[in-house]
């Protein structure tokens, strides 16, 4: 996993946080830029609005070829080196946006920006998760709405000033920039958290205030003990369903948002960009004040998919475009906390053991469901219209609330023993 660190582990662990929260902005950042692009891009390409879709679909292949061994390659080489890589495959991405004279070389690029955006998140939420620091985790996500809340407003800016395509170099320099960091980081001895935990080094403390605490002793415990193979298979694809309908939801509003508000309800470029701006920013806010609280996991999943739902409805009701501004911006804010807190509980449902592996699958399913789910998103509107999101995100918010009361009998929330060595 790398050199010993000798730098003292306060100061190591500290750097790999700063980093960490760091390569999550850049996570955010193309998911914010992408869907205030396109309608520029698209006309730049002279495609139908709806191809927006194909462009995220694409991407799904490599994030989900990468989710099937990441925990592997997490174990072999590292998370700093891993994050490295990713990011200077996500800075080749951003130059080939940049630079891409139509259509087709920004769809035959979308399958290294997916891989790197899979190494990326599914490194960081695995080696993050079983530490325990939930607190880190929900930061992690929070930083990942700071890139996602400013992607609109650079790409923005970028389009007032002529065109979309600096925002996308721009993008891509941020990326070397901070893949440099980690390099350098690991040469100077630093190592994830996970890979010391692997090691039998010291594993870093857990944070002081968390999402439903998670101890997980050294023994393993297994909290599907005595259940049948079936049942365990059944509780994995559960989980997976549940990532891969949660975050279709979140992306597929985000992205179509900008679309939806010029195309269907005559908003300006300026205000349309702006809203997305609330959309991206409300989820950001909330993951950054559910980081310093102390919420239930259960209740944070629970009350956000009810809410979210609520929110969907109102923006398919439209009975004002300020209504249906706020509906999004309510939809970002509900939605906020339930990806982190299904990630921070899946060691309490599964066990620690699965988990190490399940993480990575579920935030594989994720990334799928984000692209596939916004494609078939884009398919009906180049069929019917824009006024299809609407009823698209409400399906999506009935089903994912049917999917967690499903997982919650399939495998509740249970409390691990506690650690017993290192950290308390």
């Amino acid at each position: 996993m790398g050199p010993v660190d000798t730098a003292g582990p306060a100061a190591t662990n500290r750097t790999f946080d700063v980093l960490s929260l760091g390569t999550f902005v850049l996570v955010g950042l193309p998911d914010g830029m992408l869907g205030t692009a396109w309608p520029a891009m698209r006309h730049s390409f002279g495609e139908p609005v709806g191809d927006l879709g194909f462009i995220l679909l694409v991407s799904t292949v490599g994030s989900v070829l990468v989710a099937t061994f990441v925990g592997r390659l997490l174990r072999r080489v590292g998370a700093p080196a891993l994050l490295g890589i990713a990011l200077g495959c996500a800075a080749t991405g951003g130059v080939g946006f940049a630079l891409a004279p139509g259509l087709w070389l920004v769809l035959s690029i979308g399958v290294l920006v997916g891989a790197a955006s899979g190494m990326m998140d599914g490194g960081l939420n695995t080696a993050v998760a079983l530490t325990g620091r939930t607190r880190l985790l929900n930061l992690l996500h929070g930083f990942y709405g700071i890139g996602a809340t400013i992607g609109p407003l650079v790409v923005t800016a970028a389009i007032l000033s002529g065109t979309w395509r600096p925002a996308y170099l721009a993008f891509a320099l941020l990326d070397l920039v901070v893949a440099a960091s980690w390099l350098l980081y690991r040469r100077r001895g630093g190592g994830a958290p996970a890979a010391r935990a692997s090691g039998g080094v010291e594993t870093p403390p857990a944070d002081p205030v968390e999402v439903d605490p998670v101890e997980v002793d050294p023994v393993e415990v297994d909290p599907l003990g005595g259940r049948s193979r079936r049942h365990v298979v059944s509780v994995l694809a559960a989980g997976m369903a549940i990532f891969f309908v949660y975050t279709g939801l979140e992306v597929g509003a985000g992205q179509w948002e900008t679309s939806f508000l010029r195309g269907h309800l005559g908003l300006s470029a300026s205000v349309a960009g702006l809203s997305a701006f609330g959309y991206f920013g409300a989820l950001t806010a909330v993951r950054i004040g559910l980081a310093f609280g102390v919420f239930a996991a259960g209740r944070v999943i629970r009350w956000g998919c009810l809410i979210g739902a609520a929110a969907t409805g109102l923006i398919w009701w439209q009975p004002d475009p300020a209504v249906t501004v706020a509906g999004f911006v309510v939809l970002g804010g509900a939605l906020a906390g339930v990806f982190p807190a299904l990630v921070a509980v899946t060691p309490q449902r599964i066990g620690r053991r699965r988990a190490e592996h399940a993480i990575a699958w579920q935030v594989g399913a994720a990334a799928a469901g984000g692209s596939a789910i916004s494609a078939l998103i884009g398919v009906l509107i180049n069929a019917t219209s824009l006024a299809v999101l609407g009823p698209s995100l409400v399906v999506l918010a009935v089903v994912l609330l049917v999917a967690v009361a499903a997982l919650a009998r399939l495998a509740p929330i249970r409390s691990l023993p506690p650690r017993v060595a290192a950290g308390r």
